[in-house]
């Protein structure tokens, strides 16, 4: 009776649990998604990217802006007045006479400038809008990578989790089979009920851990349709070709060439010309512009004569326009000195985001090395665990070993398992991290 009402309580709560799958999996859309796949859809659909690409139009915009400079100006304005009478007395404001004036009057002006030497203003600001292209371009790839190395992490641990899914679900198999041979030989009073409590204990936490691991497939696969604009309940399934495929680690020379590419030293590279590019602006305000000029000026009437000819006057002029600023001596120096620290301050940012990179790379390739060896040792792990759990229950079920032993070495297996699973991404989680260290995942 005892042994019938336990056997119903375990395949009651198992069930509940199977219960949850088949309503997940009912709800679920499962959809295989392959990593080339899922970079072309963050890449459509991402926020983060859309906010990047608009700067980059933005920025090819402003490149388009700073080239007017080179056009000619041209403006023409039109107005119609009323003149009221004028007013006229001596110096002490005495023998106040009123005088007759034209009530309409009438101006239309046209006038065209042409800049000739700026002192390369013009051209280092076009420079200037160019590079800042570039940033827009680099910060946008570098925000790819971030991404990318982000949903990289999210799908690896994805097809982690449903590794150890399947390593939970099949150690709860074996565990309520070995329960029915310890309930078996307790019939025969071979087995003490406190065995069988220990082995219900053990089932417990297993299927304690399995609903752990079902909660955080959920939470990831949330995360990353959300991130990739499919529907919530769209079940996010990963390409396991991907993990037969063999990675091509090259040498770490080869990397190291590589990070030269890198979007992150991008930005810095460009950082340092556009200080430099400020500074030959600095200059160019310590230089005179020259400019053509052409004006043509229709007034009426004139009013410049006393009394006021009622009249229109048309006149004309064509020139040459020389510009100093005497003042720019003094004022920019100290904004040429400010400059220079800044382009010095570039430089060194500079070559510790090399630094920084260098090492980055190192670690990662070391790293993956280590990966590698990882695997080989957590696969022969797995190999002992299960010829140690095997002789184990050889043993039990001769009685020549305890339940302790047994549970030793179910968690030994299972621990075993788990690790492997998480040594078979580890690798493809660090070659990941060295492509996108370099940028170019």
């Amino acid at each position: 009776m005892i042994k019938s009402n336990r056997n119903c309580i375990n395949g009651f709560l198992f069930a509940g649990i199977l219960n949850c799958l088949g309503c997940m999996s009912a709800a679920a859309q499962p959809k295989v998604i392959g990593i080339d796949e899922l970079f072309e859809l963050a890449d459509a659909n991402s926020k983060s990217i859309k906010v990047h690409n608009l700067a980059v139009a933005e920025a090819v915009q402003a490149v388009k802006v700073s080239k007017n400079d080179r056009l000619p100006s041209i403006e023409a304005s039109l107005s119609f007045s009323y003149i009221g009478d004028g007013w006229m007395s001596d110096r002490d404001f005495s023998n106040g006479i009123k005088a007759e004036m034209p009530h309409f009057g009438n101006n239309f002006a046209f006038k065209a400038t042409q800049a000739v030497y700026t002192g390369g203003a013009i051209s280092t600001g076009i420079e200037m809008s160019e590079l800042q292209k570039q940033v827009a371009d680099a910060e946008l790839d570098n925000d790819k990578q971030n991404i990318r190395f982000m949903l990289v992490g999210h799908y690896l641990d994805l097809y982690q989790l449903n590794n150890q899914r399947k390593v939970y679900q099949k150690n709860i198999e074996q565990t309520k089979l070995l329960i029915e041979e310890i309930e078996s030989a307790f019939e025969q009073g071979t087995a003490l009920k406190s065995d069988i409590t220990r082995y219900e204990l053990q089932l417990k936490n297993l299927e304690l851990g399995l609903t752990n691991v079902l909660n955080r497939i959920k939470i990831l696969n949330r995360e990353l349709v959300t991130t990739i604009g499919l529907d919530t309940n769209v079940e996010i399934i990963p390409d396991t070709t991907l993990f037969a495929m063999g990675l091509d680690k090259k040498s770490e020379l080869h990397w190291q060439e590589e990070r030269m590419n890198a979007p992150v030293l991008k930005l810095a590279n460009l950082g340092v010309e556009l200080s430099e590019r400020r500074q030959d602006m600095v200059r160019a305000g310590r230089r005179p512009t020259v400019g053509l000029m052409a004006s043509n000026n229709f007034d009426g009437p004139i009013l410049i004569e006393v009394p006021p000819i009622n009249k229109n006057f048309n006149y004309w002029f064509v020139g040459v326009n020389v510009t100093y600023k005497f003042d720019s001596l003094f004022k920019n120096n100290k904004k040429l000195k400010q400059a220079k620290l800044a382009t010095l301050k570039a430089r060194e940012n500079q070559l510790l985001v090399d630094e920084k990179l260098s090492n980055g790379v190192n670690a990662a390739y070391i790293n993956l090395d280590e990966a590698y060896t990882r695997l080989d040792s957590k696969e022969k792990s797995v190999q002992l665990a299960h010829e140690n759990y095997d002789v184990v229950h050889s043993r039990y079920i001769n009685g020549l070993s305890l339940v302790t032993d047994m549970l030793d070495a179910s968690n030994i297996q299972l621990s075993s398992e788990l690790e492997l699973a998480n040594a078979q991404v580890g690798i493809l989680y660090q070659y990941f991290l060295l492509k996108k260290t370099v940028g170019t995942l």
